[in-house]
C-alpha cells in the first residue's frame, strides 16, 4: 500500500522506492504518536503521502528516465504486448493529466479501497474535498481512456 501511494504521487520507481523507505522510517521513529484507538493503515498511508510529497519537492530538477532491465521476450504475443504497452501509456498520460491530490484520491479509493473519510485523513482535507477530488479525477479520465482504449483495440486488430 505505502508503495502503491508513493507511486502514485511521484510516478518513477525508484523515487517511489525512497519515499517508501522514508515513510517506514518515520513511521518507526515516529510510532510513539500513533494513536492506538485509531487505525493503522491511515495514519501510514498519510506518512507515506507526505514522504513521497517531501521527496517530490526535493528532485522536482532531476528527471531520469528508467531503462529495461529485462530485454528477453516475455513470451506473449508481439500484439498483446504492444496493446498493453499501449494502454499503460495511455493509462501514464490520463493519470498525468490529474493534480496530485486527485490522482492519490483515485489510488486510495480504487486500489486501496478507502472509504472517502479515510481518504480525507490522509490528505488533510475535508471529505466534501476528498469527494470532488475523486469526483474529477474520475471525470477527467474516463473521456481520456474512453477513446484510448478504442484507438487502441482498432490498432491491434
Amino acid at each position: 500500500m505505502v508503495r502503491r501511494l508513493t507511486r502514485a504521487v511521484l510516478r518513477h520507481p525508484e523515487d517511489a522506492d525512497d519515499a517508501a523507505q522514508n515513510a517506514f522510517l518515520a513511521a518507526w521513529t515516529g510510532i510513539s504518536r500513533f494513536e492506538v484507538t485509531q487505525p493503522f493503515a491511515p495514519w501510514l498511508a498519510r506518512i507515506a503521502v507526505n514522504a513521497a510529497r517531501d521527496l517530490q519537492r526535493r528532485t522536482r530538477v532531476r528527471r531520469t528516465e528508467e531503462i529495461p532491465s529485462d530485454l528477453a521476450s516475455s513470451g506473449q504475443w508481439p500484439d498483446s504486448v504492444a496493446h498493453a504497452a499501449l494502454l499503460r501509456e495511455r493509462m501514464d498520460q490520463a493519470m498525468e493529466s490529474l493534480t496530485d491530490r486527485q490522482r492519490t484520491a483515485l489510488v486510495l479509493y480504487e486500489v486501496e479501497g478507502y472509504s472517502h473519510v479515510e481518504i480525507a485523513e490522509v490528505l488533510g482535507v475535508p471529505e466534501g474535498t476528498a469527494r470532488s477530488d475523486l469526483f474529477h479525477a474520475k471525470r477527467r479520465l474516463r473521456p481520456l481512456l474512453e477513446s484510448g482504449m478504442r484507438g487502441g483495440l482498432d490498432d491491434a486488430r
